[in-house]
């Protein structure tokens, strides 16, 4: 690697380091470095069931939500060549809401599940994802228009929040109490013992998108170069589909929809590596998906504002100015691409 693109790398792998470690050392009740370690080390008995079961797979989840919600942003915005492509616009979130919320609001269904229920949650969520993102991608091929894309995005997503909306009236109080924590989004809610459910899948997604980086650069170019450099642009299209539904649909399903990290992150990597080549905008992608969702949980963790303030609210906060940088530097993407 050149050393001007290590540079970048390693601030980003630095800063993640760090915010990982304040992350386990901030809530309710402040740890020091040395209680944190005692913990990991599993010598001392309340910092080990602190950090061991609680901290830990929180900050992993952040730090694999955020990275997997930052590939499939990519990944949408190069297979559409759009840059406010993304899980939560296109309405992808929306469509693995609403896969979630039919198991968890109806009690029947639920209970008739024969699988173990978090990869019954992860199931629904990828069928409602990849449904929507089907339907998306055979907009976009009929249309080819990007603003018009976006608008069948949002009206799927409309849809999907509406026949969630039916289903929440309809439901009990206590499934009800927990759509609607679930639905606020939170990275605390996977334990030791569902962390494998949340780690396999995104795992394969990161590795897959990390293989279609080539695929990817070819595609920045158009469809055409890409069938002239030998890349089967269908095959492509949909192992691009695959990837982003795995991801987005099971970070869902485990944390909610969490709102702007997957459309906002790419952009972040761009301006950051200043570069649109995937093999290096790819990995600096991921380093700052997980980044932002540690800073955002460790936002929230502070104390005084610890359960106070929902994990989308400051997503949003700070994705929505990267958004709105977009649409007034659109052209300067257009050039970047």
């Amino acid at each position: 690697m050149p050393s001007r693109s290590f540079w970048p790398f390693l601030v980003l792998f630095v800063l993640g380091l760090v915010l990982f470690l304040v992350h386990l050392s901030t809530g309710s009740v402040a740890l020091s470095f040395t209680e944190i370690q005692d913990g990991l080390m599993g010598s001392g008995d309340s910092a080990k069931n602190v950090v061991r079961l609680v901290r830990l797979p929180q900050a992993l989840t952040a730090l694999l939500a955020g990275a997997g919600l930052a590939a499939s942003g990519l990944l949408m915005q190069t297979l559409f060549r759009n840059p406010l492509a993304g899980p939560s616009v296109l309405g992808i979130s929306s469509g693995a809401s609403l896969g979630v919320a039919l198991l968890m609001l109806s009690q029947p269904l639920w209970s008739m599940v024969p699988i173990p229920r978090d990869a019954a949650l992860v199931i629904a969520a990828l069928i409602g994802s990849m449904g929507v993102l089907a339907l998306v991608l055979l907009a976009d091929r009929r249309i080819g228009d990007g603003v018009t894309l976006l608008i069948v995005g949002l009206m799927v997503g409309y849809i999907c929040s509406a026949l969630i909306s039916v289903l929440q009236v309809a439901s009990p109080d206590a499934a009800l109490k927990g759509f609607v924590l679930w639905g606020m989004g939170s990275f605390a809610g996977v334990g030791p013992e569902r962390m494998g459910w949340l780690v396999v899948p995104v795992l394969l997604g990161i590795a897959a998108s990390v293989y279609l980086v080539k695929s990817l650069n070819a595609l920045l170019m158009g469809e055409d170069y890409a069938a002239t450099m030998g890349i089967p642009v269908r095959s492509v299209h949909r192992r691009i589909m695959w990837t982003a539904g795995i991801l987005a649909g099971t970070i869902t399903a485990f944390c909610g929809p969490i709102a702007f990290l997957g459309l906002a992150t790419p952009h972040v990597a761009r301006a950051f590596m200043r570069t649109s080549d995937h093999t290096r905008l790819m990995p600096a992608t991921l380093l700052c998906g997980a980044v932002l969702a540690l800073l955002c949980d460790v936002i929230i963790k502070l104390p005084g504002v610890q359960h106070a303030i929902p994990l989308n609210a400051v997503t949003s906060l700070l994705g929505a100015p990267v958004v709105a940088w977009v649409l007034f530097s659109g052209k300067r993407w257009a050039r970047s691409t």
